[in-house]
């Protein structure tokens, strides 16, 4: 909790804590860390005054269920901006890719995270984890200052 501490009071634009996956998948695919523990990252950035950012990438054994219901768990944690992409595989040693999204899906998505109350969404096969980042922060401000 120190160095999160310092973390924050170093007073980023963005607190970006990318939780990459789904509850149900999540120790496989991040064996160093734990789902709450990222969600309480997410909060306690939040409750200092920052604005978090996480990621969600796909095609790696989730649902579309358990998609919907980790941007709930995101948007309840204080969560603001969100990218949702593709998983592409970086080498053969990494976990394979078990399914390719759709276009249709991630506009989708999009959709739902906006209506979730995300101040922030990009959505999209080649969007990356700081994809428009700029972007993204001036939605959140706007959104804040109304």
């Amino acid at each position: 909790p120190d160095l999160l501490t310092e973390v924050f009071e170093s007073r980023p634009e963005v607190l970006a804590h990318n939780v990459e996956t789904v509850p149900r998948i999540f120790k496989r695919i991040r064996p160093a860390f734990r789902y709450d523990r990222s969600l309480d990252v997410l909060t306690q950035a939040r409750t200092f005054g920052l604005v978090p950012k996480s990621n969600l990438i796909l095609g790696m054994g989730e649902t579309r269920d358990e998609v919907s219901q980790a941007l709930r768990d995101l948007h309840d944690a204080g969560c603001e901006l969100i990218t949702i992409t593709q998983y592409l595989r970086p080498s053969p040693r990494h976990h394979p890719v078990e399914r390719w999204v759709k276009p249709e899906e991630f506009v989708d998505l999009a959709t739902e995270a906006e209506e979730i109350g995300f101040a922030g969404v990009m959505s999209g096969p080649l969007v990356r984890s700081s994809y428009r980042a700029g972007r993204l922060y001036r939605q959140a401000m706007e959104l804040r200052s109304r």
